[in-house]
């Protein structure tokens, strides 16, 4: 199945999302209309997208798949963009979490879909409590029961993307801050996000010479209370949040997890709106 439908992954990423609102010819894009579209007759792009996503949703639950119904049910379902921020592909030392809710707390999940191994697992985990004390792993139905073997005695929780592709609680999630480690924190963090910790909390920043100013930041904030620089570190997270929130609401579901993380600007939002309502035939 994998090598039958890798176009697909091709189609939903933002390299080939942001090259065709541009108005570049996709070649990626126009291979799987005519494999998996059946249309004899022109369409509106947002109809032919969203004829590939109803394939994904029977035939192929990819880890795009999973990520766009993470933020559609719990961003923008359970919770909303003026009081949380999701964040995607952050990289925790050797790991990168594929998905982070933050508000007054934070939550990591972790894909695993029926195409994933669980490998790298441990390690993942591992890495992701370094920086936040919550975590899920999100899998189908059938990993379910390996899953919880393998995280039975463990504060990790476990939710499932159902056959309804609706996501559902399996194993709650235990907040955990045993493991939280300043370097893996601070290294999750922008420059101007650890100078607005350190001036919030000292009142200064370091001065020093540019070769030793990163150092010099880190040791003011490795002296921070862990809990309390956890808390900093996430009211600084949380303000990496979208400026277009009222362009972004008009966004098909099927690409509102692209369009959340490609910066947009009101300009790209209008591009957009014009490459969906152009017509096209499949050949």
């Amino acid at each position: 199945m994998t090598s039958n439908h890798v176009l697909l992954n091709r189609v939903f990423n933002h390299r080939t999302f942001h090259g065709l609102i541009n108005g570049k010819t996709n070649k990626v894009f126009t291979a799987c209309l005519q494999r998996y579209v059946n249309k004899s007759r022109p369409a509106k792009n947002i109809e032919l997208i969203s004829n590939l996503y109803r394939y994904l949703a029977k035939h192929y639950r990819n880890e795009y798949f999973y990520k766009n119904t993470l933020l559609n049910k719990l961003l923008l379902g359970r919770h909303n963009m003026n009081t949380t921020t999701a964040l995607a592909e952050l990289p925790i030392n050797t790991s990168k979490a594929d998905f982070v809710l933050i508000n007054g707390y934070a939550t990591v999940y972790e894909i695993k879909t029926d195409l994933d191994s669980f490998d790298r697992l441990e390690t993942q985990l591992n890495d992701y409590y370094h920086a936040f004390n919550k975590v899920f792993v999100v899998t189908s139905e059938s990993n379910v029961d390996r899953l919880t073997n393998i995280l039975k005695d463990t504060s990790t929780g476990i939710c499932v993307l159902t056959s309804r592709n609706t996501i559902s609680e399996r194993k709650p999630a235990i907040t955990d801050n045993r493991f939280l480690h300043h370097a893996s924190m601070f290294k999750v963090l922008r420059k101007y996000e650890y100078e607005s910790i350190l001036h919030s909390h000292y009142g200064y920043l370091p001065t020093t010479t540019q070769v030793k100013y990163y150092k010099e930041c880190f040791n003011l904030f490795e002296q921070i209370n862990i809990n309390i620089a956890y808390c900093y570190m996430l009211n600084e997270l949380k303000k990496r949040n979208i400026k277009e929130k009222e362009q972004f609401r008009n966004v098909p579901y099927e690409l509102k997890y692209l369009a959340y993380f490609s910066g947009f600007k009101a300009s790209d939002y209008g591009k957009l709106h014009d490459f969906l309502n152009k017509t096209r035939g499949i050949c």
